[in-house]
């Protein structure tokens, strides 16, 4: 196949011209292309330097000691719970409205997630429904951010210090979040990061831990890297061709491919937050005078950098938010629903058949709509986005 004939094919492709204003468009400039070609000149295409200079800027970004690039969120969920020791017969609460890798990663050690409901304006994991599920099994919190703005950390981080219980902070959303003075990502014993398509920064797909622990740091290096006690780069540097293999490791590398392209975008990331504000501002301005829908909120010690922008449609609007969903399609554009929570998903339900648990949950599922929004999203696609809300 030719190349004209693939970017024929591409440039043809259902997905790219299905809707005018798709859910999210991924920013990538001529210098992340640039960067991503120049790391393929390179001769070590896996560890290698470019990795270790992004890994260094998000650290020094972050204020944490360590930071390991890795392929997604996923794995570094995974890794953080393997570091600390997370095993068959361990609990660790989850809140049950997130992404199915926060749970699935606490249960890929054998433990098991204990689910717990949420804010009705954050969204955000409810602090007094962590303190009702904490039991002798549980052994760690994973806050999720959700959607850019912190979790309560000063009380989250109290509750884990009486009870003697990790945090782990699930950061996918929140590259630039804050609480009080400190980012996210650096407030519990690890961070966990996504750099997924659609997220603040991207490398495709890829992920990163953070923490100010060397042993977790050194564990998460390990495991990362199948457990080799010496990798191919040292192996020819020292003239040895002899490893070991001293634990359950995985292939959870972030490549030089990858990290080029996390590397070039992270030099605008205050940008793309500043633009996601921006255009979030507008929204609120124009949609708070919408009858029946309610705009996020963002509390107080805390910024909000809108990886989502989130809306709550109520009864008194005249669509439910299905049909609304259906509308915004209709018209070309994009939404999404996050989340549907996991208690009520097939892999879960038959563990969690209180659904009384989560009554805030039960209500949010019919309710919330997250609207596009995208670095470069222009004042004319807003407006159009609105118009249609009316």
């Amino acid at each position: 196949m030719s190349k004209s004939d693939l970017q024929s094919i591409i440039n043809d492709s259902e997905i790219n011209n299905m809707l005018e204003i798709p859910y999210f468009k991924p920013w990538i400039n001529q210098n992340d292309k640039n960067s991503v070609i120049n790391a393929l000149n390179n001769r070590w295409l896996t560890n290698g330097p470019i990795l270790k200079i992004f890994e260094n800027e998000l650290k020094n970004y972050l204020g944490t000691k360590f930071s390991s690039g890795v392929g997604s969120a996923t794995h570094a969920l995974h890794l953080a719970m393997r570091s600390l020791g997370i095993g068959p017969n361990d609990e660790v609460i989850v809140p049950t409205f997130t992404f199915v890798a926060t749970a699935n990663a606490v249960r890929y050690c054998g433990a098991k997630p204990i689910l717990v409901d949420v804010d009705l304006d954050t969204f955000n994991i409810s602090t007094n429904e962590i303190k009702r599920k904490i039991t002798k099994k549980t052994k760690a919190i994973i806050p999720v951010h959700f959607g850019g703005q912190s979790c309560d950390m000063k009380e989250i981080i109290q509750i884990s210090k009486k009870h003697d219980l990790h945090v782990v902070e699930d950061c996918a959303h929140s590259l630039g979040s804050t609480y009080g003075q400190k980012k996210c990502g650096s407030i519990g014993d690890i961070g966990c990061f996504s750099f997924y398509a659609t997220k603040v920064i991207t490398t495709g797909e890829g992920g990163l831990v953070t923490t100010k622990s060397k042993k977790i740091f050194e564990k998460i290096q390990l495991l990362r890297s199948q457990a080799m006690s010496i990798q191919a780069k040292d192996r020819e540097k020292k003239a040895k061709w002899k490893y070991d293999v001293v634990d359950l490791g995985y292939n959870y590398r972030l490549d030089e491919i990858r990290s080029s392209l996390g590397l070039s975008q992270f030099q605008r990331l205050d940008e793309i937050n500043k633009l996601r504000q921006k255009i979030a501002e507008k929204y609120d301005k124009k949609i708070s005078k919408i009858k029946g829908i309610t705009i996020p909120s963002t509390k107080k010690l805390r910024n909000h950098i809108y990886h989502l922008y989130t809306i709550k449609i109520d009864e008194e609007y005249p669509l439910t938010r299905d049909q609304l969903f259906t509308k915004l399609h209709r018209n070309g554009i994009g939404s999404s629903v996050q989340y549907y929570p996991l208690h009520l998903m097939s892999e879960f339900k038959d563990d969690y058949k209180n659904k009384d648990d989560f009554s805030n949950s039960n209500i949010l599922k019919d309710q919330v709509l997250c609207l596009p929004i995208f670095p470069k999203m222009t004042n004319k696609e807003i407006d159009f986005v609105v118009s249609i809300l009316k």
